[in-house]
């Protein structure tokens, strides 16, 4: 009988712990929403760096960094769609942008090192104070890995990992010079709060990549004036998300890629890790509660039906 009272004591104190811990941090970030937004041109430089700039999150993000007076570097594979959003921010903002054409994945090759020669040009001799290391590719999506052909994964790989990473390397010296700047890189919700993400392991495993090499360079760069932060977003309503994937939501937690930039953008400078939209912050709390083997189990049983859409509009296609 004591022995049972003393293992209901410790789990329960064990309980106690979790809950307080989650609402320590549920405190922490609310405060954190209070705090003002960071006058980034003044902080960090006037020019920002955006990668993958021409629709979703990117474009938002690019959008609200020059109403908030930045000027831009876009950097993007689509020319046609670069000019278009070079033009809008241009009509809309009094702020300067330039653009450089890069399919990030081509990165390692002749055709991406004469890009990135390029873009190395482009930002010689501006105060390039920002780095948002937006683009990404999910593509081919939910698939079995036998089912999905080599070059695709490895394009997962080029363009989530080699080409953030080659980019990075090429703004860092520009900030280290400066002795101020800060680096965003967008991972994803699925490398934060999921244990696993079968059907997209590639995916996920790049994202993993993400959140641990923003983690690695904060505390390497803290000291030289540079922030480096990680953010991760949950759903948000972008090209990458299909309307089945979408349907399985409430509203409220897959917002319009504007309602996710506008919050995006006041964390940067706060913190090397952020998870800036607070219905998103809901959902990692909640998440963080639920045992593994659960996790696993519906993961796999949404994107098994996620499968199954993919291979019939595939077909449908052809």
């Amino acid at each position: 009988m004591a022995l049972t009272a003393w293992c209901f004591f410790w789990l329960a104190c064990v309980g106690a712990f979790h809950v307080a811990a989650l609402c320590f941090r549920l405190f922490a970030y609310l405060l954190l929403c209070l705090r003002r937004p960071k006058d980034l041109r003044r902080r960090y430089g006037a020019w920002a760096v955006v990668t993958g700039p021409t629709s979703g999150i990117g474009r938002s993000i690019s959008l609200e960094l020059a109403r908030r007076g930045l000027n831009l570097v876009l950097f993007g594979r689509d020319a046609a769609k670069l000019r278009d959003i070079s033009e809008t921010i241009s009509s809309t903002h009094c702020v300067q942008t330039k653009t450089v054409l890069f399919d990030f994945s081509h990165v390692s090759t002749d055709q991406g090192d004469q890009a990135m020669r390029r873009f190395q040009e482009a930002i010689q001799g501006l105060e390039v104070g920002l780095l948002v290391n937006n683009a990404a590719v999910v593509k081919p999506g939910a698939l079995f890995m036998h089912e999905a052909a080599v070059e695709s994964l490895a394009r997962i790989i080029r363009v989530n990992v080699l080409a953030l990473t080659q980019v990075t390397a090429a703004v860092l010296p520009v900030m280290v010079q400066r002795g101020r700047g800060t680096i965003v890189n967008i991972s994803s919700g699925s490398a934060l709060a999921l244990p696993s993400f079968p059907l997209y392991s590639v995916y996920a495993a790049t994202k993993r990549y993400v959140a641990e090499f923003s983690r690695s360079l904060s505390v390497e760069y803290k000291s030289k004036g540079i922030d480096v932060q990680c953010q991760f977003p949950f759903l948000v309503e972008t090209s990458m998300i299909s309307s089945a994937v979408k349907a399985n939501f409430f509203p409220v937690f897959v917002p319009t890629p504007e309602s996710y930039a506008r919050a995006a953008v006041r964390w940067i400078g706060h913190g090397s890790m952020s998870v800036p939209y607070v219905a998103h912050t809901l959902q990692w709390l909640v998440t963080g509660m639920v045992p593994e083997f659960v996790h696993d189990k519906y993961r796999l049983q949404q994107h098994l039906q996620q499968r199954t859409i993919f291979r019939k509009l595939r077909s449908w296609k052809k």
